[in-house]
């Protein structure tokens, strides 16, 4: 055989091991004019894998109408989705599927040329990458919402406690710019305490069940002003390799404005409720002054009975003034008290938890109510639990929730001819929590009322604003418990509030 024979053969045989390759390969190769319509010279059997097409149904068919619209052009316009690299470009685009479908296909390029650099035909070498790319939109779509969430979302490592990722929202927060970059680490974020008995316990339970759920205060030291809280943590695990922490997603809030919020709130609660303090006060005037009056002429009896015994030198020995001055200064205490009493009731305060006995609290408010107690026929009955359970709230607001339920009992026998009419106060320990009750034996409350009894300005009082039951509904709920009330319209009415014990809140 001729050298040129043998070179022939060889070249045949080399051809035909390429198109061997070629149809066995799980990538389309194709062959394309290389003109605008980009028509289909000769391709390999993956197209129909691939795209549903058999190899002589598209040759000859123009490959540019088969390009989805938006995706074109994108090698006249250079588009994000082509790179070019030692005379081949690649290009991420979507292309029409026989059953009428856009499949994402990456397809490399290169042009070939005869002696003259004038294009010939052009070889591509394209593969099926919809599940990459609609990963990649996924992945893109939740970095957006990550980026544009309320929420600050951080990533840390789990060994150096670096934050590797903060959205705006916690760039903003921090009082941080991304232009300036700035390394932080979570235990720089935390005082030392905070640290070691919150931060890290969350992140080994996260560790071990995966997430974490609470609130852990953080206070920005970039941002002076700004309160936030972390309220959530996730323990990601390298599942390819041996299933341990690779980093922690750390969800937290800006909650500025919620406790500002909640602060004004606060405000304005006291402030109703000083003005209710102040309304019932009000109410109860005539009362007061004649309790006050009591020991007032009691002290000027004393006083006048002495100048006359002294006048006509009854008293020889000094024991019998002094008689006449303990009696006195008892009297004096007496109305003392009774200022003190009232002073304090309606002094404007900040919200203070302090710790007190809740029966001497129902003893302490039935004095208050002495006089208007007498005036009525009133009897107070008590029913204390013997344990002398212990409250931990504001006394002074739990004192005028008091005051505002017994005052009701009082009034609920305004048209009954029954003497004395009962009021019993109640206090009952039920597991960890106490409920105080005040019962009245009067006609009761019309079933129909029941429903909005403890809304704003809803009263059934000639004079009343409505707000005594509001704002002791609101004053026991933010002491962590509940108000509620009984009547069935006919035999009486049971108010009842339930509240944490010490250390039970």
């Amino acid at each position: 055989m001729q050298p040129l024979e043998q070179e022939l053969q060889r070249c045949l045989q080399e051809a035909d091991r390429y198109r061997l390759l070629a149809e066995q390969s799980t990538d389309m190769i194709s062959r394309h004019t290389p003109t605008p319509e980009w028509t289909f010279i000769d391709v390999n059997p993956a197209i129909e894998r691939m795209l549903g097409y058999r190899a002589d149904e598209i040759i000859g068919t123009s490959g540019y109408d088969l390009f989805h619209p938006d995706d074109a052009d994108n090698l006249k316009k250079r588009a994000d989705s082509v790179r070019y690299r030692r005379g081949m470009y690649t290009n991420v685009y979507r292309f029409q599927h026989r059953d009428g479908h856009y499949i994402w296909l990456e397809t490399t390029s290169r042009t070939i040329r005869d002696e003259l650099g004038h294009p010939v035909e052009i070889i591509c070498v394209s593969r099926d990458v919809t599940e990459r790319e609609l990963a990649q939109q996924a992945t893109r779509r939740l970095a957006r919402v990550v980026e544009a969430s309320s929420d600050m979302i951080l990533f840390c490592n789990h060994r150096t406690l670096q934050l590797t990722y903060m959205n705006e929202t916690a760039y903003r927060t921090f009082g941080a710019e991304r232009e300036n970059l700035a390394v932080f680490y979570l235990n720089q974020l935390f005082p030392q305490d905070v640290l070691h008995t919150l931060v890290e316990p969350a992140l080994q339970h996260a560790a071990l069940y995966g997430t974490w759920y609470g609130s852990i205060p953080l206070y920005p030291a970039g941002n002076p002003g700004r309160i936030a809280e972390i309220r959530e943590i996730i323990a990601h695990r390298n599942r390819a390799e041996n299933m341990q922490v690779e980093y922690y997603s750390i969800i937290a809030r800006d909650i500025t404005l919620k406790r500002k919020a909640e602060e004004k709130a606060k405000r304005q609660q006291l402030e109703m409720a000083h003005m209710s303090r102040l309304l019932s006060v009000g109410e109860m005037a005539t009362e007061l002054a004649h309790e006050i009056n009591q020991p007032l002429a009691t002290i000027i009896n004393y006083c006048n009975g002495t100048f006359r015994r002294l006048e006509e030198g009854q008293i020889t020995e000094l024991t019998q003034v002094t008689r006449s001055m303990e009696l006195i200064s008892a009297q004096a205490r007496r109305a003392s008290e009774i200022i003190k009493r009232m002073r304090r009731f309606v002094r404007r305060t900040e919200f203070q938890r302090v710790s007190f006995p809740v029966n001497e609290t129902c003893i302490e408010v039935t004095r208050f109510l002495n006089q208007e107690a007498l005036d009525n026929s009133i009897r107070f009955d008590f029913d204390l639990d013997p344990d002398s359970p212990i409250l931990e709230a504001d006394r002074l607001q739990i004192e005028q929730v008091l005051l505002n339920l017994v005052r009701n009992a009082i009034e609920a026998y305004s048209d009954s001819d029954i003497s004395p009419k009962p009021v019993t106060i109640r206090t009952r320990v039920e597991g960890k929590r106490i409920t105080v009750s005040v019962i009245d034996q009067g006609p009761g409350i019309d079933p129909a009322q029941l429903d909005n009894l403890f809304e704003p300005f809803i009263t059934s009082k000639e004079n009343g604003l409505g707000m005594g039951l509001s704002i002791s509904h609101t004053i026991i709920e933010s002491h962590c418990g509940r108000l509620w009330v009984e009547s069935d319209g006919q035999s009486g009415t049971r108010f009842h509030f339930q509240l944490p014990l010490k250390g039970q809140a």
